[in-house]
């Protein structure tokens, strides 16, 4: 990825359900004008979501997934549902695919995407083809509240409207979240502190770092980098004190100690914190921290699905934090990537990454999961200023 470029994370997720052969796949080729979907008149080709990254004139970077039909049978039909779904949490707006008027199946999903404030655009597929194309619209109105569009993905035909009808949709939040919000403006001095992970790629930063650069220079703003050792000398170095301190999470006791009296103090997870979740309900969730009991239990969720090494975030430094606060008995599960329980009322605390790799609508999906079964949720960033005490005297 390149400085220029625009992460998965950050773009807009267009999700296409619908059942087998509705010509979801056909659709993905006709958006993006080349053949980057299998297609066949097998039912089932499309086993596990495609995710594929585009620019849509007028709209920008977008992310459009293509799933397996949701009406997949047998053991292997339900597993492919079952990403279908997590496909389904990730999207932010859902082309739903009809071709018939057995419509059971869609209107359960779109009940679904309700649920979870998802705009949904109906479409008729292969509208050439159908006969009884009027009676299926009235009834995919009545069930949606939005009159279909007619389209044909095989012939092309209709494809423009597509367009037009997710840009009625776009959410209101879209393209208006800022990482670094009002906390810096133009000419400001950003000092970066960056302590180079070893699970980072050699010669790379971490993408929280490269995605605050690039947000700074465009804001104009003039950045300074260290790593964590060189901290003091940087600070010596400038001729007047930074407006604002990014730090990585891991060294906020040690950014927090050496500040300026006149800097103010943040970490990129609780910028993306604000980015990605709900600061508020991760702020006020913290404080559970101090009722943990060596009989709790928390859950740690990382959406990164590399293999842990010494000295993790995840799996090694929190929890350590955590069994020094609560006791050593403290229950703590750790899970990865794409995988979160269902069932949340086990734990006492849920405290979930960065979330760079997952888009707003994932990790706020999550929240809402962890809000209606009461339990509190909050974020790497957030559980390490409160561990160390600091909560109250950084930026969030």
């Amino acid at each position: 990825m390149s400085l220029n470029d625009t992460p998965r994370a950050n773009r807009l997720h267009i999700g296409i359900f619908g059942k087998r052969n509705s010509g979801k796949s056909t659709l993905i080729n006709a958006l993006t004008c080349h053949d980057v979907a299998v297609v066949s008149e097998i039912p089932g080709t499309t086993t596990d979501p495609v995710y594929k990254t585009i620019e849509i004139h007028g709209i920008g970077p977008c992310v459009l997934i293509d799933t397996a039909g949701f009406d997949d049978e047998g053991y292997l039909g339900s597993k492919r549902i079952d990403k279908t779904r997590t496909a389904m949490e990730k999207t932010d707006i859902a082309l739903i695919l009809f071709t018939d008027e057995d419509m059971e199946m869609e209107s359960e999903w779109i009940k679904n995407f309700r649920e979870r404030k998802t705009p949904v655009i109906p479409l008729i597929n292969k509208a050439d083809k159908i006969k009884n194309t009027d009676a299926i619209r009235r009834k995919i109105t009545d069930i949606c509240g939005d009159e279909p569009l007619c389209i044909s993905a095989l012939n092309k035909t209709g494809i423009e409207h597509i367009r037009e009808a997710i840009l009625r949709k776009l959410p209101e939040d879209y393209d208006n979240k800022s990482i670094t919000g009002e906390l810096v403006t133009e000419d400001d001095i950003v000092l970066l502190v960056m302590p180079q992970d070893i699970q980072a790629p050699k010669g790379r930063l971490i993408l929280p770092q490269v995605q605050t650069i690039r947000e700074l220079l465009d804001k104009k703003c003039i950045v300074v980098s260290s790593t964590a050792d060189k901290l003091s000398q940087a600070l010596q170095a400038m001729t007047k004190p930074p407006k604002l301190i990014i730090t990585d999470s891991q060294v906020f006791s040690l950014a927090y100690r050496l500040k300026p009296k006149e800097s103010m103090l943040t970490s990129f997870s609780v910028l993306f914190a604000a980015l990605k979740g709900d600061i508020d309900y991760f702020v006020r969730s913290a404080a559970v921290i101090d009722s943990l009991t060596p009989a709790s239990r928390v859950l740690i969720a990382e959406a990164c699905t590399h293999v842990p090494v010494s000295e993790d975030i995840g799996t090694v430094k929190i929890p350590r934090m955590l069994r020094q606060k609560a006791g050593d008995g403290i229950t703590i599960d750790n899970v990865h990537g794409n995988d979160f329980p269902d069932d949340l009322t086990p734990y006492d605390l849920i405290i979930q990454c960065g979330s760079c790799m997952f888009n707003r609508k994932f990790v706020l999906n999550r929240v809402a999961k962890a809000k209606a079964q009461q339990v509190p949720m909050t974020n790497y960033g957030i559980a390490i200023a409160y561990l160390t005490g600091i909560l109250d005297k950084i930026c969030t």
